[in-house]
Order: C-alpha cells, then sequence, then structure tokens
C-alpha cells in the first residue's frame, strides 16, 4: 500500500503495469507510455502547471476508457488503481513546490478571502486536473459511496498541502472563521424579530441567550449537508447579535417511537446518507474549519488577525444542553464549548472505528478534557462515556435530572450573564493559546484534510456501514 505522499493505492498493484494495462483492454502503447513518462517539478510554475495539466488529462482519458468502478473486473480496478494513484503521486510532488504559489494567485497575493467551497474548485480552473470539476464531483454525487472513484480526494490533497503552508494555512483558517454573507444579511432580521427558523435549524433569542436548535427529527438531530449551512448561519447570527450575551446549543424534540417528546442533542453525521454517497467530502471541511472552530475561537474580523495573539475575534461563550446522547459530531461539538449541561441519562460516544472515518477535531482536543488513553479508547475502540461518570463529568460541567434540563440551562446563563461576559473573549483567548493556538489548529488541519478524504472514500468505511449500521437496509 503506497503512502499519501505517494498516491495511497486503493488495491494492490501488479509489478508489470503493462501487462495489467492489455489485460484491461487499454490501449498499450500510449498507456505505457504515459506512465513511464511520469511527472516531474522542474521549479518553474508555468511549466510545471502545463506539464501536469497534460498528465492528468491523459490520466483521465485512460480512466474514461474503463469502465464504471461497478463493472470493473479485477484487472480493471488494477489498472485504474495505477493511474488513480499515479495523478495523485503528480499533484502531492506539484503542490509541495507550488501549493503557495496556486494560493496566492487564487486569493490576489492574500488580498481575498476563499471559502474552501471555491477555493477547492478554482484551484482546478487555475491549473486543470488539480482538483476536480463541479461537474465531475456533481456526477459522482448521483452515486453510492461504494461505486465512486473518489475524485474528491484530489480537493483534500489541495486542502492539505495548501494549509502546510503557514501563511497561507492561517489565511484559509481566517476565511472560515469570517462570518457567512447570509448571516450578515439576515441579522437584521434576527434584531428586529428575535427569532429565524431555517428549516433544518432555528435560532431564537431568549432573555439574555441566543439559542440555536438543530431540527432533524427523522434522522435523530444528525448532521448532514441538508443541515450543515443552515446551522453555521445561525450560529454566526447569534455571535453577531448585539442583543445577546450568550449562546446555547440545542437539539429539537424528536418524534422517533423510542424518544418521542424528547429533545435529542445529535445523532452525529447522518449515517444513511453518507452510506448512500450524499455527505460530499468537502462537508466535513467546511464543518470543522466553519462552525465547529467559530464555536472555539469567535468569528474572524475582516481587518484584523484571528490569531489568539492578536485578538482579532469577536465571540461570546457557547452552552450546550446534552438530552439523551452526544454521538460522533455531537460529541465533538461539546469538545469546542465553554459549558455543558447535561442530563443523568445522557451519555457520549465518538464511533470512528465503527464508520471508518476521524472524528473531525476530537483527535486534537479529547485528550486535554479526559486524557490520552482514554481518548483513545473513545476514538479507536468506541468506549462509551456516560455524561453522569467521572470521565463524563470532565466533558459535562453540571449533571442534572432529564425532566430539569431546561431550567438548569436557564439558570447557567443567568449565572454566566448575571455580572455580564465583558472579560469572556479575554479569558476564551487566554485559554486558547496555551491549548490550542489557531496555527495548531491549522497545522491538524492539514493532516486531517488528507487523511478523511482517504477514509471517506475507503472500502472500509463501506464495510464498516454495513456491518454495524446495516445502512443497506435503511431507507433515505
Amino acid at each position: 500500500m503506497e503512502g499519501s505522499r505517494t498516491g495511497r493505492s486503493t488495491g494492490v498493484a501488479p509489478a508489470d503495469p503493462r501487462a495489467c494495462f492489455e489485460r484491461a483492454g487499454l490501449p498499450i502503447n500510449s498507456a505505457v507510455a504515459w506512465h513511464k513518462s511520469g511527472f516531474r517539478v522542474t521549479g518553474s510554475f508555468k511549466r510545471d502547471a502545463a506539464a501536469s495539466a497534460k498528465y492528468w488529462r491523459t490520466g483521465a482519458i485512460l480512466i474514461a476508457k474503463l469502465p464504471s468502478k461497478p463493472q470493473r473486473n479485477v484487472e480493471q480496478k488494477r489498472a485504474a488503481d495505477i493511474i488513480i494513484s499515479s495523478c495523485r503521486r503528480a499533484r502531492e510532488g506539484f503542490l509541495q513546490r507550488h501549493a503557495d504559489t496556486v494560493y496566492r494567485k487564487l486569493t490576489g497575493n492574500l488580498a481575498k478571502f476563499v471559502r474552501i467551497d471555491d477555493l477547492a474548485y478554482d484551484a482546478g480552473k487555475l491549473v486543470p486536473g488539480l482538483t476536480p470539476t463541479r461537474k465531475q464531483v456533481d456526477a459522482e454525487c448521483t452515486l453510492m459511496q461504494s461505486d465512486k472513484d473518489g475524485v474528491e480526494v484530489d480537493q483534500g490533497i489541495f486542502l492539505a498541502q495548501v494549509l502546510a503552508v503557514p501563511a497561507a494555512g492561517m489565511h484559509l483558517c481566517k476565511s472560515m472563521l469570517l462570518p457567512k454573507p447570509e448571516a450578515i444579511e439576515r441579522s437584521d432580521e434576527f434584531a428586529k424579530h428575535g427569532a429565524i427558523n431555517f428549516g433544518p435549524t432555528k435560532i431564537e433569542r431568549q432573555g439574555k441567550a441566543a439559542v440555536v436548535t438543530v431540527c432533524n427529527p427523522r434522522f435523530l438531530n444528525a448532521e448532514d449537508d441538508d443541515t450543515l449551512d443552515d446551522t453555521e448561519t445561525a450560529a454566526d447570527i447569534a455571535m453577531l447579535d448585539p442583543a445577546s450575551e450568550i449562546c446555547v446549543l440545542r437539539g429539537d424534540v424528536v418524534d422517533h417511537p423510542k424518544y418521542r417528546g424528547r429533545r435529542i442533542f445529535s445523532a452525529g453525521i447522518n449515517l444513511t446518507h453518507l452510506y448512500r454517497g450524499k455527505i460530499p467530502y468537502l462537508w466535513y471541511i467546511r464543518r470543522d474549519m466553519g462552525i465547529v472552530n467559530k464555536m472555539l475561537r469567535g468569528l474572524a474580523i475582516t481587518d484584523a488577525n484571528p490569531d489568539e495573539v492578536y485578538g482579532g475575534t469577536r465571540e461570546k461563550p457557547w452552552v450546550a444542553g446534552v438530552d439523551v446522547f452526544a454521538i460522533g459530531g455531537g460529541c465533538q461539538y461539546l469538545l469546542a464549548m465553554d459549558y455543558v449541561v447535561a442530563g443523568s441519562d445522557a451519555y457520549m460516544t465518538l464511533p470512528a472505528r465503527k464508520e471508518g472515518i476521524i472524528p473531525g477535531a476530537a483527535n486534537l482536543r479529547l485528550t486535554r478534557f479526559v486524557g490520552a488513553r482514554a481518548a483513545r479508547q473513545a476514538i479507536l475502540m468506541g468506549r462509551r462515556f456516560e455524561c453522569d461518570s467521572a470521565e463524563g463529568r470532565m466533558i459535562c460541567d453540571l449533571i442534572v435530572p432529564p425532566g430539569d434540563m431546561d431550567a438548569a440551562i436557564a439558570r447557567v446563563v443567568e449565572d454566566f450573564t448575571g455580572s455580564g461576559v465583558v472579560s469572556a473573549a479575554g479569558n476564551r483567548r487566554a485559554f486558547r493559546v496555551g491549548e490550542e493556538p489557531l496555527d495548531s489548529f491549522r497545522r491538524y488541519m492539514a493532516v486531517y484534510c488528507r487523511e478523511q478524504a482517504y477514509c471517506h472514500f475507503s472500502p472500509a468505511l463501506i464495510a464498516n456501514l454495513e456491518k454495524h449500521w446495516n445502512a443497506a437496509r435503511r431507507k433515505i
């Protein structure tokens, strides 16, 4: 198996590519010539961009001559693996030398702030083949996860290499910490009415608190591509709201027979959507560099540096109310909170092992709550933490009877705001500079972007979902 910097194969490649290409039915002379030519970085951006675009275009043509992934025989799968891995090696090599140049060209030498949604596609326009086009991604989005070639892995390679460059990576972190335009546009509406219902998420002002509630009852308030954008917009509005001093995150009431009439904090990522190919790769990055990081760090200010040393953020304390459970992404949110109230019957899990993915920034954050050994047990072995336990109380600040959650959260809000929260931002920054400065987060995300891309398209993910989630039988 090849490493991430050399293309990371998706299967077992034969020793003789010529024989493999021939048995796969590819035009043998052109395929072998392409494979032997490889791609070598010269150091000239213009020359390397032209050569790499030609190399990736030829690789794409060869892939197109093969049947679609589900229809390939063993030799065709091996041929596809050789071609895809070779192209990914070339992308890694090109970006190791030119990632900073590409990013500066896309941002006007760091003058523009571009969210990753656009950045990942703009890169493919600047250097064709470096990242997939929207058309290519949209085509794969119609497929089951197991039937995809994983063109979005190239987005992960690109983002990982950009984040590995300190100046470019910090600039990208700031881009994702800026409030979304939609939030700015609707802030006046919230100021006037004190409530907005986005559908998947709602926000309402309750006294001195701006309360963001995730509403996905059919899937037990799980997160997916239908909920993320609205939840981030609502969180931005909560932090921008001048009439509130603190933010609260909750899950809405669900109608599931087992939990009917109860709130559920979060069931994590929507595994049914994941199995059926409805969770795009960029969803993970938008989430962890966007809403989750904003809750931890606040919103960036356009003309200021969000690094803790410079204090260029607009932030408020965040409180979470955990009813029933906080699974996966739900637990990840708790690690970004300033205060957590939990029902005595609630629990937390990070079932990454059973899902086959990396649990957001939990690998970076969980250790400082429960220690290194317990963190590995939770992430690598699926250990469950009862909120009302010694380990659970290292994450949860207040445990109350399930029926007392609303009143307990109201008391916590009053305690936080009774004397004002004038020092909250300063204290939050002071904690972060010792625990997780922005540059440490940048470095973590450089690893996360690449590793999560490969995990997202791993055969192990599909096997895990079928084994532990019975995903093949669940309805979307």
